[in-house]
């Protein structure tokens, strides 16, 4: 679901751009008064927690792979602006970093994932929950079934996107210039995958965090409840100030699933729509993508616009594998590692500039 670049137009991409921007700057007018307190580590929590979460790549029918991405559960614990800055974060550094969706395709993705997911996320975990106590099975259900429908939301908007671009944008001889597959491929190819196996990943992740916030701190769980009694017993809760020390049981978690995230490595394949362009010229690889397109034939070499704009980015350490360490899985971990550490750094940099600018 990290779409690549050379898949949507230079035009797709602006306008997406366009639409992701303004989210960007209402989310920092609502949380930007809370940068400085306990908003700086709960941001860096989940947005690292997603981008480590979408490391472990799991097998999808047709042979290509898929993730969760964390977004319902930051949205259930930030709410949905924190949320869309958070996921936008971990995005850009999974871009920047380690090629992992395109430069210019970002705005594409954060409005897919960090944006509309998190706004559905949100809605269906209100609804559903709705003044529910926070200890109650209902929580985890309005959990999982908000993890669930983000994820295909998001999911669905990406194959809509894939699929306009035949549409739109084709040579003087009829070829696609970017995604080769309409949208009667495209929306179908991407969505047998998310509807079953990852989204219900999504679903998992998203119930199993609130189950063990539920035993372990429903406070974390009050910001975007606050009309919900705390627990059966009635009793009230105080959203803590100090983030560090009350999600210290989380960050703890979160290291050992960054020394898990080999597992990641055992699905091969690469996810629907993110084929690079040498994967055209690959028999075995061509026919991979044939299958996974409802036996669609794949382009016997990549469209002209995905040769491109392609190479646009050159990530420093591409597919997660730094280039100076030769072991695959300690350079998987490594960069789990390197990710979140860019994460923290990131969110204290800009609640700093924010602290100042409200300071002047």
């Amino acid at each position: 679901m990290h779409i690549p670049d050379g898949y949507l137009s230079p035009a797709t991409c602006a306008a997406l751009y366009a639409c992701a921007a303004p989210f960007w700057y209402l989310s920092l007018q609502r949380i930007k008064r809370m940068l400085h307190t306990r908003m700086v580590p709960m941001l860096s929590l989940f947005a690292a927690f997603s981008f480590v979460v979408m490391m472990f790549n799991l097998p999808l029918p047709g042979g290509t792979t898929g993730h969760a991405v964390g977004v319902g559960i930051a949205s259930i614990v930030l709410g949905p602006w924190a949320a869309m800055l958070a996921i936008s974060m971990a995005l850009l550094i999974q871009a920047f970093f380690f090629g992992d969706g395109g430069i210019m395709a970002l705005g594409a993705n954060c409005f897919n994932i960090a944006v509309v997911g998190s706004l559905v996320a949100s809605l269906v975990y209100r609804v559903i929950g709705g003044r529910s106590s926070l200890d109650s099975r209902r929580r985890l259900i309005a959990a999982a079934l908000s993890g669930y429908a983000a994820i295909n939301i998001s999911a669905l908007l990406t194959a809509i996107e894939f699929g306009i671009q035949p549409m739109l944008y084709r040579d003087a001889a009829g070829t696609p210039l970017y995604a080769p597959y309409p949208l009667g491929i495209a929306i179908p190819a991407m969505m047998i995958g998310h509807l079953t196996f990852a989204g219900i990943a999504e679903a998992i992740v998203s119930a199993g965090v609130v189950s063990y916030l539920q035993r372990s701190d429903l406070s974390l769980l009050k910001l975007t409840a606050p009309d919900a009694a705390a627990s059966e017993n009635g009793v009230d809760l105080v959203v803590p100030v100090n983030g560090w020390r009350s999600t210290r049981s989380l960050w703890i978690g979160l290291a050992a699933l960054m020394i898990m995230t080999p597992l990641g490595l055992l699905a091969t394949g690469a996810a629907w729509g993110e084929w690079g362009p040498e994967d055209f010229n690959n028999p075995e690889i061509r026919d991979q993508i044939t299958r996974s397109s409802l036996n669609q034939a794949a382009p016997e070499m990549a469209p002209r616009g995905m040769q491109r704009l392609a190479t646009v980015w050159t990530a420093p350490m591409p597919d997660y594998a730094p280039p100076f360490l030769r072991s695959e899985t300690f350079g998987y971990i490594m960069s789990a590692m390197f990710g979140v550490g860019l994460i923290i750094l990131s969110f204290l940099l800009i609640g700093r500039l924010m602290q100042r600018r409200q300071g002047t």
